[in-house]
């Protein structure tokens, strides 16, 4: 009996193919009758694993051309184009797994996109500059000895070596591109592009020169962005609450303090350090404030009133309220510097000042914070900067703190002055969030220094405008996006480095003035593009400040100036990658400019021919042509981890919104990192280091890390929750292995049962199909609109849960069960049979195309045996998964679901038992449900109708009531089915009736299904075979 009960079947994928296998080829009967059946065969293997796996991805990678794929779609005409810009990873190492998920996460969309017919824009990129790279390429080499060209040469040999292994590792894992035309941003081409966007912004008076704070790190001596920093939330200060005495009481604090004898403001400082800068201190002027006696010594302080309480906590003693006043009433006053007997700093208003923490009142240094610095601006404060490139204080901080790190023994020093002033009231670590230089990991100060800057304030308006009109996915991305612009003032793009596209400055020798204009400029990124940034150290000043640009420059000999030695930030370097990458490839630029030169080449005399209005319309539109052709084009998407909303994500915003007032990409897609499988990052020292290399080769111990091949780096990848945290580890990878083999079993039922047919000419018409393989067909074209949806919201984890529940509900559980005696033990070439395999081809087609994005490797294993398309062609190359709207026929779902619903009541009035040995009667009332399961079993009574089949039943009879005089051992249940057509305008709910009955039937040696007239004979239909066999 080759049907079997919905409840006996595994829920596995394949687990009904093993099963039919075994029930066919058991017992002598049924071997008589083996040669016979019509059983699934085909070469394609249950399981591939070891280095068998691994030669297979490789064989197929060059079978199928994937190496040619990215070449051969970007030659397609095709009106729709899809751009996904890369976000150049850094060249500083090997690949590793957070590589593996952007990268496969990128190609997943691409391939997708490649499938439904666009041409896809995908230029990978790699970032060349920076510290990072420098520091491991010069190790440790004393650098005092190597010269700018020689350390440039280091690192680029450095970054050149990563490029190759990451590049090689992105192809193994079936990465689509054009690999030998990626984009560097080394190269001389994308660092004229750079300077183009720098000349752009410094017109617009967006890039300028200042002396101001900046975040700077010792450790790798030179300035930071917000980009470049990573707080440290147990970084332990020695804070202190420090006593600045009031010379000058503020006038009406005057009026009130006969008998109050000397008063002190109290500041709180976790960077005693910054003292001896001390140029103020400041109040909110909005506030209260009071001055408060101690209890224990009766020292007076002046501190805001709402950190009374927790200061009085916080010493351990009572303090009494002597007076309270507004903060505007603080306006006047004057200090003494606790450190500096001869220097006094005024009381000031700022909005800087919080009530959060402290004492209301905040000391300021201009040099040392950004805050500060803003409040020196407003009432000209001196600007002096104590503290050297290595983070030790100056001779400006005195003979006494000179030369001393202001992180260690610098910052000791100045608490012992302050001690030895009295000027301490209290002393206390303090464990707050830091910022730490991302590169070396230690510690960063604020520092004023010449730099160069970018005014994101007056481009934060407009980058917002502009990512409003972008689509975040997911949407909880954007307010992070926002926030982290609120937060960016400016941005200090120079960096105090040799390995990095130098800013394309002159100084004057005498005065300082920097030399830097569009002449300037243009000619330096012309001879960048021709010889690379480094002639700006190899060749001679002679060959950047030519006659022609000192002339038109207005500057004076060339022997007057120097070039400058800051280079560029590499978050400018990556975030003008728009430029230079998506503007590089305009097809419809080229056009335009080519229309342009055509008309301008027109003879002169044919010109005078046309009448000034047809000239005029020729020139406008082909200037139209040439301003709207996607000069300035957008790339659909940027796919990169969450990092990059204050990195990559918003210098590229910043960038472009300054040059095109709007943003370079049309939608972000931001995702977690990967993490181990208990949630904890990644490290070498605890030992949970995942490397792709290892996945897919398999680790020194195949029996601990046994190779699983590069599909199940991309299961992993499209099955993961991408936005979180995303866990990979060793049974991670072995759920992703076991699924991907269940699928293969799957999909070696499909092909096993196709051997022989050929849909090109052996496929069935839907209009002559069975019932349910049209249902399948139904089935099969909204679980492909479905996938397409999913895809589309880059939602590959549901793309797998699509794909496990078609297969296991759909197929396994339902259709698989259902046509196996169909295609086994019907006539080969039968009807019923062909209609069978037409539906498991499609089905074939359409799982395998589904999956092809995330499985490129097995979808062309499979699409190599499947049966239908020449040889040499390729799944990738052949198209989306097809469907057709006449899959949707009127009435189909009713027909079949109707027909399941009886038997779910069938099979649930029988529980445990056989389902195949029984007969049925259906007792319908008359109407249209009556109607629609006629078209399932014209006979009143059959035992190989679609109904039949439908219900796994022995015999089935149909009619309009059960008989009264039903056997004993009968069995009955009823039911209600609700008909819903044209979208509702007929309903109908009809009830029926079904009587189950032990058959009097005997089981067929051959098909195994209980439908012979006697023991031990064929059922006619079997017997038919075996008479058109012989």
């Amino acid at each position: 009996m080759l049907l079997v009960r919905r409840s006996a079947v595994g829920f596995r994928f394949g687990g009904v193919a093993r099963w039919g296998l075994r029930c066919l080829c058991s017992g002598d009967a049924a071997g008589r009758y083996r040669d016979s059946v019509l059983l699934p065969r085909t070469d394609f293997p249950m399981k591939v694993n070891g280095p068998n796996l691994l030669e297979r991805e490789i064989q197929i990678q060059q079978k199928c051309g994937f190496d040619q794929l990215y070449t051969w779609q970007r030659q397609k005409k095709s009106k729709k184009e899809y751009c996904l810009h890369d976000g150049p990873p850094y060249a500083n190492g090997d690949p590793h797994v957070g590589h593996a998920l952007n990268k496969i996460l990128k190609d997943i969309r691409n391939r997708f996109e490649v499938l439904r017919g666009r041409l896809v824009h995908y230029v990978p990129g790699w970032d060349c500059h920076g510290l990072p790279i420098e520091l491991k390429a010069l190790g440790d080499l004393e650098t005092s000895e190597l010269t700018p060209l020689q350390i440039r040469q280091k690192a680029r040999e450095f970054a050149e070596s990563a490029i190759s292994r990451q590049r090689a590792a992105f192809q193994r894992w079936g990465v689509m591109a054009d690999w030998d035309n990626c984009y560097y941003t080394f190269d001389g081409k994308y660092e004229a592009a750079q300077l183009k966007v720098f000349l752009e912004m410094h017109n617009k008076g967006l890039i300028y020169q200042d002396y101001k704070p900046v975040f700077w790190s010792p450790s790798s001596r030179t300035a930071l962005a917000e980009a470049e920093l990573e707080y440290n939330p147990e970084h332990v200060s020695r804070a202190l609450y420090i006593t600045f005495p009031l010379v000058t009481l503020p006038a009406k604090l005057a009026v009130k303090s006969e008998n109050w004898g000397r008063v002190s403001a109290l500041i709180w400082t976790t960077q005693p350090w910054t003292i001896p800068a001390n140029e103020s201190v400041c109040y909110m002027p909005k506030v209260q404030y009071s001055v408060v006696k101690r209890a224990d010594n009766e020292q007076l302080l002046l501190v805001a009133t709402d950190r009374m309480n927790s200061l009085a906590s916080k010493l351990g003693t009572d303090l009494e309220s002597l007076g309270t006043f507004a903060g505007s009433d603080l306006e006047g006053g004057v200090c003494q510097h606790p450190t500096i007997p001869s220097k006094e700093v005024p009381l000031l208003p700022a909005n800087h000042v919080t009530m959060t923490k402290g004492t209301g009142l905040v000391h300021t240094a201009p040099a040392h914070g950004m805050e500060d610095y803003s409040v020196a601006t407003h009432f000209n404060l001196p600007v002096e900067c104590i503290v050297d490139e290595e983070g030790r204080f100056t001779e400006l901080a005195g003979a006494e703190l000179q030369n001393k790190s202001v992180m260690t023994e610098g910052n000791a020093a100045v608490i012992s002055m302050l001690q030895a002033a009295g000027a301490v009231v209290k002393e206390e670590d303090c464990v707050h969030s830091y910022p730490y230089d991302w590169r070396t990991k230690q510690p960063v100060v604020t520092r004023a220094s010449k730099q160069w800057f970018i005014n994101t304030a007056s481009l934060k308006d407009k980058a917002k405008d502009a990512l409003q009109k972008v689509r975040v996915i997911p949407e909880s991305a954007r307010s992070s996006l926002l926030a982290m612009l609120d937060r960016r003032t400016y941005w200090c793009i120079s960096r105090q480095r040799s390995w990095g596209v130098p800013i394309p400055v002159f100084y004057h020798k005498e005065t300082g003035e920097p030399l830097l204009n569009k002449h300037s400029v243009t000619h330096i990124a012309k001879v960048f593009s021709e010889k690379g940034s480094d002639s700006w150290w190899a060749e001679p000043v002679e060959t950047f400040l030519t006659p022609e640009v000192l002339q038109k420059s207005k500057a004076g000999a060339v022997s007057d100036y120097v070039r400058g030695e800051d280079v560029l930030d590499i978050w400018f370097d990556s975030g003008v990658s728009w430029a230079a990458v998506l503007q590089g490839e305009s097809p419809k630029w080229s056009l335009s400019i080519h229309v342009f030169l055509v008309i301008q080449s027109i003879n002169k005399y044919i010109i005078d021919c046309l009448s000034g209005v047809l000239w005029y319309a020729l020139l406008c539109c082909s200037v139209m042509s040439l301003s709207f052709s996607e000069s300035d084009p957008r790339a659909d998407s940027y796919v990169e981890g969450k990092d990059q909303i204050g990195g990559w994500f918003q210098s590229s915003l910043l960038t472009s919104v300054a040059v095109r007032n709007k943003a370079p990409y049309k939608a972000l897609v931001v995702h977690g990192f990967a993490v181990s499988e208990r949630g904890e990052k990644m490290s070498k020292s605890i030992g949970n280091v995942v490397d792709p290399d290892v996945v897919i080769n398999g680790g020194k111990d195949l029996s601990a890390c046994p190779p699983y091949g590069a599909d199940v780096l991309r299961w992993w990848v499209a099955e993961s929750n991408i936005f979180s945290e995303v866990q990979i580890g060793p049974n991670t990878l072995n759920a992703a292995k076991d699924s991907i083999n269940k699928l293969r079993n799957t999909l070696r039922f499909l092909l096993g049962n196709l051997q022989g047919f050929d849909p090109r000419s052996q496929a069935v018409d839907p209009k002559q199909m069975h019932y349910v393989d049209q249902y399948m067909l139904h089935l099969l074209r909204e679980f492909s609109m479905k996938v397409t949806d999913a895809y589309n919201e880059f939602d590959n984890g549901r793309v797998i849960r699509l794909l496990q529940s078609f297969i296991t509900r759909e197929l396994s559980n339902f259709y698989f069960s259902i046509i196996k005696d169909r295609l086994y033990c019907d006539p080969e070439d039968s009807l019923g049979r062909r209609s069978c395999q037409t539906t498991l081809e499609e089905i074939l087609d359409g799982v395998s195309r589904s999956i092809a994005p995330v499985l490129p490797h097995l979808a062309e294993e499979v699409y190599l045996h499947s049966p239908g398309h020449d040889e040499g062609d390729t799944l990738f190359r052949s198209g989306w998964i097809k469907t057709s709207y006449v899959w949707r026929k009127p009435g189909l779902e009713e027909a079949v679901e109707g027909a399941c619903a009886i038997r779910d009541s069938f099979l649930s009035s029988i529980p445990g038992r056989n389902a195949a040995e029984y007969d049925l009667i259906i007792a319908i009332e008359p109407g249209l449900f009556f109607e629609i399961m006629e078209s399932l079993q014209e006979e009143s009574t059959s035992t190989c109708s679609q109904l039949t089949e439908l219900m796994m039943a022995s015999r089935t009879t149909l009619t309009s009531s059960l008989p009264r005089d039903l056997p004993l051992d009968a069995v009955t249940s009823t039911g209600n089915f609700l008909i819903n057509l044209e979208g509702g305008v007929i309903r109908e709910e009809s009830s029926y009736s079904v009587a189950a009955m032990p058959t009097s039937l005997s089981r067929c040696p051959r098909c195994r299904r209980y439908t012979a007239d006697e023991p031990d004979c064929l059922c006619p239909r079997c017997q038919n075979v075996m008479e058109n066999t012989k």
